[in-house]
């Protein structure tokens, strides 16, 4: 009954050592968000505020967006429309190509990921340069994020100086943290000051001013957008809220939740381009959001701000690790996510889940993530990858549950189990058996001990 989540999440558990580390660092995280959240009387009622502020947006997402191009138009922005990824990757290139571009700086932005807009401009002849640190790292190391807030997450300082000493030319044998990160600042401000244009995502687009604010660690999106002369910015539809009033409370939530910081350390905002630069362009993704609006069951996975709190407190993200989803995005969203994206290729990451709703008890947009695993479980079946060996069993069990003679003959009987070898009941052919010992069976059933009066 091995699905794909579980056979990868098998490899990773393999070094125990890191798993428990992996598991340890995320629960630090999480001990942070919960000291913050803590720390404000309100917290509970910003969720509320920005549940309601995320509904509204996006049950009215087509007067939003409206009003948010025009006014980036009025700035003197140029605004772009993409249905899909590839329509968006060729619009990045069409722009960059007008203007003789070779390379391209870029601050973190998932949503590229999700489009894979890097290896398309890569195959057209351009550079690109991912310059948040963890982004930069693992772009070096040919991966994929693990994480959507601390990508290189899965790395430790040994790994990174040894990655270094490959690419960049450090020292051999130094993988001082704060060495490690003069190497990459070293390293990518020259990516800065060469790079022919930068390209940012966006934390959120400000439909009443029609800018667009992002929120970084590093300041890479500021160095992104004032070294070159064009800027860039892509935005998924679902990113765009009313005004800065609705910003001060996700401003407020974001950090706390995702990090355990107040707040982070450059909150950028962009409205038009410099008095020298190429005019600013704006490329409005949909890229299935459309779709998921009008799917009465999902649409609230568009509520989120991309914190990763999800992540940092779910029990099989923590002890499995982002690359045993097969979604780019790994944890409760990315199972969300990736079913909304395609059922078929994703459906083995719903069973990544123990649905103990500990994210969705966190969640600073109150997306109901461990409601939305539960329902797509129930529509396995439709889509043609429900487990068939669990189809048995259920049936199996309904024809005992749901006949009280079976039953109790069922559980009077259990005890001879008992005397079945160990080597035979705690072996592959019973997949309990992987993790687990198999229970005793008691010799009187509870039924029996309620009706001799032993149970209080």
């Amino acid at each position: 009954m091995s699905t794909a989540h579980s056979i990868a999440a098998k490899e990773f558990l393999k070094n125990q050592t890191y798993a428990k580390w992996h598991d340890a660092t995320f629960w630090a995280v999480r001990t942070k968000r919960d000291n913050m959240a803590y720390g404000l009387d309100e917290w509970e009622q910003l969720r509320e505020k920005a549940s309601d502020i995320k509904r509204h947006t996006i049950t009215h997402l087509d007067k939003y967006l409206d009003q948010f191009a025009t006014k980036a138009e009025e700035n003197g922005c140029i605004v772009h429309w993409a249905k899909d990824a590839h329509e968006f990757n060729e619009i990045v290139f069409g722009i960059l190509k007008n203007h003789n571009v070779k390379k391209l700086v870029k601050s973190k932005s998932m949503l590229t990921e999700e489009c894979e807009m890097n290896p398309y401009l890569e195959q057209h002849g351009i550079e690109v340069v991912e310059t948040d640190l963890g982004e930069r790292i693992i772009q070096l190391k040919g991966q994929a994020p693990s994480h959507i807030v601390m990508p290189a997450i899965h790395l430790n300082h040994d790994d990174v100086g040894e990655l270094f000493e490959e690419k960049l030319g450090s020292e051999k044998g130094n993988h001082d943290p704060t060495y490690l990160t003069y190497v990459a600042r070293l390293s990518l401000r020259n990516e800065f000051l060469t790079a022919d244009a930068g390209m940012t995502g966006a934390n959120f687009g400000i439909a009443e001013t029609g800018d667009i604010v992002v929120c970084t660690n590093e300041g890479n999106a500021d160095m992104s957008t004032s070294c070159p002369k064009l800027h860039i910015a892509a935005i998924g539809l679902e990113k765009i809220i009313p005004n800065y009033d609705c910003l001060a409370v996700f401003q407020r939530m974001l950090c706390r939740a995702g990090t355990g910081q107040p707040t982070t350390t450059f909150t950028s905002h962009f409205r038009k381009a410099r008095p020298t630069a190429n005019p600013m362009h704006i490329v409005l993704v949909d890229n299935g959001r459309s779709d998921w609006i009008g799917n009465a069951d999902h649409w609230e996975a568009l509520k989120c701000i991309r914190c990763g709190s999800c992540m940092n407190t779910c029990p099989v993200y923590r002890r499995s690790g982002g690359y045993s989803y097969s979604y780019f995005i790994p944890g409760p969203i990315g199972i969300n996510l990736g079913m909304l994206r395609d059922p078929q290729k994703h459906s083995g990451n719903v069973s990544a889940c123990t649905l103990c709703n500990s994210c969705q008890t966190l969640c600073p947009a109150k997306v109901n993530l461990g409601d939305q695993i539960y329902m797509w479980r129930q529509q396995l079946d439709e889509f043609g990858t429900a487990n068939p060996q669990k189809k048995m069993m259920c049936k199996g069990m309904s024809m005992v549950y749901g006949n009280e003679g079976v039953y109790n003959i069922g559980t009077a009987l259990a005890h001879w189990a008992n005397l079945i070898p160990s080597p035979l009941i705690n072996c592959g052919m019973n997949p309990w058996a992987e993790g687990h010992k198999m229970m005793k069976f008691p010799k009187e059933t509870f039924h029996s001990l309620w009706k001799k009066g032993k149970v209080k």
